[in-house]
């Protein structure tokens, strides 16, 4: 039996009100009435809506003013102020044959001119000709007039509501239509008037539907209310229980929280997580104060701030120390006669998670870590990459290289055991009820152990930074377990194939290539990261792995992954040109390099490019390094006996000075100075190429000066790829 499609009782349909006239711009009102909504799912679906409402106006001609999205667990709207009520006029121009074949050589127009203008629908004598790069064509120029708003609005909308994507999608009748959830109804209006548009067999109406915890108390179907307009659509829609702007609600929430966190005498853990999650999951807020037993505070405060937040969506309340408060706040999406009810409901619920992660917890200290790191044989780290243990005696190693790589051989004794203790807490009961808490409980259980606090602080830090913007571990020791973790996954997946895609990432590469970024350069760690790369290549190799190329190819791949999220970040956080960071990396992709040497230099190189002379010494550069480019020119000593000008002579000697000088500069990463020296020698660069004529006629001339210019050119290239510079304004 076929699904039929799920239509509202009195979907309202058009009043019989005229389309606003051809010169008046008017109010577009859309909302999309769903089923509940996961809360991840509203946001980005709101963005969404905007940018392909921005972009099918653009596309049609239409003009407008500001263009919002509100969102609730069950709508989505678009309100688009000041929509023109008719598409500009369009100016359409079709080449034809070219002149040639349109017309004889008496002027007459061919049968070729007279099929292109009958096609065009315009007479042969509107023809006309115009000259292309490729010699005179016909042209016919037409000019359009646009369409009425309502005509454009009711073909398009219902493809703008069909397009948006979303994580997941589900049909729910026989029309085949994709969503996040069902579509219960839709209301389109454009002037006050009902568009006649249709989506997963539902038609677009005038009304839309309150609160539906308000309806069911009445026990019968909403007929919900009428909707004219979207400034009292807003009003109709507060009477009926929904606060449609989540600006509004995030404000109420807001100050909920604060006046019930100062009623308790405590202060509000703020999480922006927890609150987004909050905004989208209510229509209209009411928050609750509630508690749990005072015994449970034995628990660290992670384990029942995160049963709160992620069981329960349950913001916490700590003191002006700090430490966590027995009670917590709910925001509800209801507001009963007696809200005693809904508090102990939430309580009674809080109070089995609690009771369970305290057993949890009770239960994973009888085992020490150490002890559990032999089971890590039995879980998987990925089909291609053997176990976790493998991938653990993999850190074990890196960890000790990576120390005394950063020149930190006293601390490789706790880099080795917090390498080896690091993932054996993924086999306790409280990461396994609570995967979040990965690191923060085997850090947690390692001091319980009696494990050194380096040790255990490194174990809690190994996972940071979680974000772009997280917090950074704090220890040294958690600097290089963290790193260690990162290199290892990164070189296991590349020496396997498994490699990023433009569009997938399943593995979060990018992600902890950009830690990897962030911990050398903000955990100011000076660390070869080429030979690091190496390191951890070969340690993955030799597991025996089947590889997806050879250990060089591999490392390469790796290093250019990771110059990849190094421009990404001196792009976002430092506003660095492309251009000028490709220049700095270039000569790392084949030799050792420091990133935070290589950042220094960027820097550097964007602030010489802001002084006047910069441009032209890189006219004079390009030139010298085109020459001998074209020319392959190998290095042969420069012979001052050949000199047949001054210029010469000047070049040769600031060339050599600016030799001299560099390597130490270079050395010690004085790249302001660098750069000064090399801008010095504009002057002398611009003389010889306004003295001499490099292309001589003697060949020996000839060769003594391009081998000048290789010296310049190679001078140059010790600092870095000059050739990538973008000379501005072309």
């Amino acid at each position: 039996m076929k699904k039929s499609a799920n239509k509202r009782p009195a979907a309202g349909r058009s009043s019989g009100k005229q389309f606003p006239p051809a010169e008046t711009a008017a109010e577009l009102l859309l909302e999309i009435g769903t089923e509940e909504l996961p809360y991840q799912f509203i946001p980005p679906a709101l963005q969404a809506l905007k940018d392909s409402a921005e972009r099918l106006l653009k596309e049609q001609r239409l003009a407008c003013g500001a263009i919002r999205t509100l969102g609730t667990p069950r709508r989505l709207v678009l309100v688009v102020d000041s929509l023109a009520a008719r598409q500009s006029a369009a100016v359409k121009e079709t080449v034809g044959p070219s002149k040639a074949a349109a017309f004889d050589p008496a002027g007459q127009p061919t049968k070729a001119a007279l099929g292109f203008a009958a096609s065009q629908g315009i007479s042969v004598q509107d023809l006309q000709i115009r000259q292309t790069p490729k010699g005179d064509y016909v042209f016919a120029i037409k000019e359009e007039q646009g369409l009425p708003a309502h005509h454009v609005l009711t073909e398009h909308l219902p493809r703008l509501i069909g397009g948006l994507s979303f994580p997941k999608s589900m049909r729910w009748n026989d029309t085949g239509i994709r969503f996040a959830r069902p579509i219960r109804w839709l209301a389109a209006l454009y002037g006050g008037r009902v568009l006649p548009i249709e989506v997963g067999g539902i038609r677009a109406g005038n009304r839309s539907f309150g609160h539906r915890v308000a309806t069911q108390r009445t026990r019968r179907p909403s007929q919900g209310f009428r909707v004219t307009g979207f400034s009292q659509y807003l009003k109709d829609a507060e009477r009926h229980g929904v606060i449609v702007d989540q600006d509004r609600r995030r404000q109420m929430i807001v100050e909920q929280l604060a006046e019930l966190a100062r009623a308790a005498k405590g202060r509000l853990h703020r999480d922006e997580e927890l609150l987004d999650q909050a905004v989208y999951t209510v229509e209209w807020p009411n928050t609750i104060l509630g508690g749990f037993k005072p015994q449970y505070l034995s628990l660290p405060k992670e384990i029942l701030m995160t049963a709160m937040k992620e069981h329960q969506g349950y913001f916490s309340l700590v003191d002006r120390k700090g430490a966590l408060l027995p009670k917590f706040l709910a925001v509800t999406n209801m507001k009963l006669p007696n809200m005693e009810l809904i508090r102990e409901g939430n309580e009674r619920v809080l109070a089995a998670r609690l009771a369970d992660a305290k057993f949890f917890f009770d239960e994973d200290r009888k085992v020490r870590l150490a002890d559990r790191v032999d089971k890590l044989k039995t879980v998987t780290f990925h089909q291609k990459l053997g176990t976790l243990y493998q991938k653990t005696v993999r850190m074990v190693r890196l960890a000790e290289t990576l120390a005394e790589l950063l020149g930190h051989r006293g601390l490789i004794n706790e880099c080795r055991r917090a390498a080896e203790l690091s993932k054996a807490d993924l086999l306790t009961g409280i990461v396994g009820e609570f995967p979040t808490l990965q690191g923060v409980m085997g850090g947690e259980y390692a001091r319980h152990d009696g494990e050194a606090e380096e040790v255990s602080r490194a174990i809690r830090e190994q996972y940071l930074p979680r974000s772009m913007e997280g917090d950074l571990p704090e220890t040294q020791v958690g600097k290089i377990l963290s790193l260690t973790d990162r290199l290892d996954t990164i070189a296991a997946f590349f020496w396997v194939g498994i490699v990023p895609t433009g569009s997938e990432d399943p593995f979060a590469l990018r992600r902890h290539a950009t830690a990897i970024v962030r911990l050398l350069l903000e955990g100011d760690l000076r660390l070869n990261l080429a030979e690091a790369v190496a390191q951890a290549t070969a340690i993955v190799a030799a597991d025996g792995f089947t590889p997806g190329g050879s250990e060089h190819d591999v490392r390469q791949r790796i290093i250019a992954f990771i110059f990849e999220r190094v421009r990404h970040y001196g792009r976002t956080v430092h506003g660095l040109r492309d251009d000028v960071m490709d220049a700095a990396l270039k000569p790392a992709e084949t030799g050792p390099f420091d990133l935070l040497d290589v950042l220094a230099k960027m820097q550097a190189l964007q602030a010489i490019t802001d002084r006047p002379e910069f441009d032209p010494l890189m006219v004079g550069f390009k030139r010298a390094h085109r020459l001998v480019e074209k020319e392959r020119w190998d290095r042969k000593p420069v012979d001052p006996t050949l000199f047949q000008h001054p210029a010469e002579s000047q070049l040769h000697g600031v060339v050599a000075d600016a030799a001299h000088r560099l390597p130490s500069l270079l050395k010690d990463g004085r790249y302001a100075e660098t750069l000064d020296v090399l801008v010095r020698m504009k002057p002398a660069i611009d003389a010889f190429f306004a003295g001499v004529m490099v292309n001589a006629e003697d060949p020996a001339v000839r060769g003594n000066r391009l081998s000048l210019l290789l010296e310049v050119d190679r001078l140059f290239a010790s600092v870095a790829d000059f050739s990538l510079i973008m000379v501005q304004g072309r």
